[in-house]
């Protein structure tokens, strides 16, 4: 499974606007919250919060609506939390986050803590710098992550990236509606070009 979040404009100027004259204080955004299946590349579960919300935090509730089976997790730094990482390993899954480039090992004895340590000593064992960091995310299937990339791309392009609805609770349904439309296509398929699902 693969978490990551991107912004939908509800309302405000648009790009050129803010360009030339500035951002106002109409402008306003939602995080779009996403954890997809990377061989599939289904969504598995969505969430829509305000902007302030983080990503860790978000991701902490949507674990608990994921059923069946969870082999390993990924997500980008805004995911290193050990709440999170407990939940995790709570499914029996493997976290696969960088933690922080200045990250120290944390005392507590559980297993969440106990892989975070281990992805520290291994960073710290392959030279500890940003080489050892980019060389421990290939390691460990990094790479992954770019797949929910590509679904939020695929949402934009095919959605755009704002939501039309001005109420919280149709902005919610209208976010699902779009994913659950995003699952359909996928399940479809890709162009032959690709030469497999997207």
């Amino acid at each position: 499974m693969v978490f990551d979040s991107t912004g939908l404009k509800v309302y405000g100027e648009g790009e050129w606007q803010v360009r030339a004259h500035g951002a106002s204080k109409r402008r306003t955004w939602r995080k779009l919250h996403l954890a997809i299946d990377p061989r599939s590349g289904e969504v598995l579960v969505a969430e829509l919060t305000d902007h302030s919300k983080g990503d860790a935090q978000v991701a902490e509730g949507m674990m608990g609506k994921v059923h069946g089976n969870v082999r390993r997790v990924y997500g980008d730094g805004a995911y290193d939390s050990h709440r999170l990482r407990k939940k995790i390993a709570d499914k029996g899954a493997e976290p696969k986050i960088p933690p922080p480039r200045n990250a120290v090992k944390g005392k507590r004895v559980d297993e969440a803590t106990r892989k975070r340590n281990a992805a520290i000593r291994a960073i710290n064992g392959l030279g500890g710098d940003d080489e050892a960091r980019a060389l421990w995310k290939k390691l460990e299937g990094d790479h992954t992550r770019s797949l929910v990339e590509t679904t939020m791309f695929r949402f934009k392009i095919i959605f755009g990236s704002d939501l039309r609805s001005r109420v919280w609770e149709n902005q919610q349904t209208e976010a699902f509606l779009k994913c659950l439309i995003l699952n359909k296509m996928t399940a479809l398929g890709c162009p032959s070009s690709t030469g497999k699902k997207c």
